[in-house]
């Protein structure tokens, strides 16, 4: 084998959540062109169309398993996905919600202007659905010769997220499991990592990446100086879900171009005045 080999998931039964734009419809690409079967899952059918297309593209059309995690009891989704493929190897969570206003729009508030509601619908999607999925994942990931679970965290669980903290707070919750499922899954044979993306480009962060003020002082705080592209992020998804990351487990991998690292992120850097700040 060369070491390119070692990236290919041929024959690999695969689940990607919140599939439908993004990063998610990014890692269902890359999986596929690495050879992999896929199950694809969102809100709605309708929704991963264009994914799904995507993906025919390299490795044959996918099960489509939709569901709304908002409710837990969803989570059945991976019993579908594993039956339509005929078992699972690799899971790929990525699944998740911002704090939303009631139009949709990101809710940008500090945690004693959160309403609890907003609150709840955040943790249940966040967190309990993702326990939720993992719960499901493991028979199947047992059976396999090469289980692969990835949590799709992200940098706002590993650094202090002002105007964020319930999103941020699952996020760390999500590093957490992912820890915790890598030791007690070991022995199973089931390797468990956290990717943590830093600001990535993708409908979901618009309303920040398309505000130049904003955009630029969180672009301050990145050694690099850029946002990330979706794409990117897949292809380190890719590396945990294949063989080459095969003595990798639990452990929380920042692709955040710097943003996390002490003295070079957050401090090291001269930066504007926070938007944060009282005046």
């Amino acid at each position: 084998m060369t070491v390119l080999d070692h990236f290919r998931l041929d024959g690999r039964r695969a689940l990607v959540t919140g599939a439908s734009r993004g990063i998610g419809q990014a890692v269902a690409v890359a999986l596929a062109q690495a050879g992999a079967r896929l199950a694809l899952s969102a809100r709605t059918a309708a929704g991963l169309k264009h994914t799904a297309d995507l993906v025919a593209e390299h490795t044959g059309s996918p099960a489509l398993v939709p569901g709304d995690l908002a409710d837990s009891r969803q989570a059945v989704l991976v019993d579908r996905a594993a039956e339509a493929l005929g078992g699972l190897d690799i899971v790929v969570h990525n699944a998740g919600i911002l704090p939303a206003e009631p139009d949709g729009s990101a809710l940008l508030a500090p945690l004693q202007h959160l309403p609890q509601p907003v609150w709840d619908e955040v943790v249940a999607v966040n967190l309990n659905a993702t326990a939720a999925i993992c719960r499901h994942a493991h028979p199947y990931l047992a059976r396999s010769d090469g289980a692969s679970l990835v949590l799709m965290s992200s940098v706002a669980g590993l650094v202090g997220t002002p105007l964020m903290e319930v999103y941020a707070a699952t996020k760390a919750a999500q590093v957490s499991l992912a820890r915790s499922l890598a030791v007690g899954w070991a022995r199973a044979g089931i390797r468990v990592n956290a990717l943590c993306p830093g600001w990535v480009r993708t409908d979901m962060t618009a309303a920040v990446h398309t505000d130049a003020a904003l955009s630029d002082w969180l672009l301050a705080h990145v050694p690099l100086g850029r946002w990330a592209e979706p794409e990117e992020v897949a292809t380190a998804a890719l590396f945990l879900a294949s063989p080459a990351s095969g003595f990798l487990t639990g452990q929380a991998v920042a692709l955040d171009g710097g943003l996390s690292v002490p003295d070079g992120g957050l401090a090291g850097i001269p930066k504007p005045r926070s938007p944060f700040l009282a005046p």
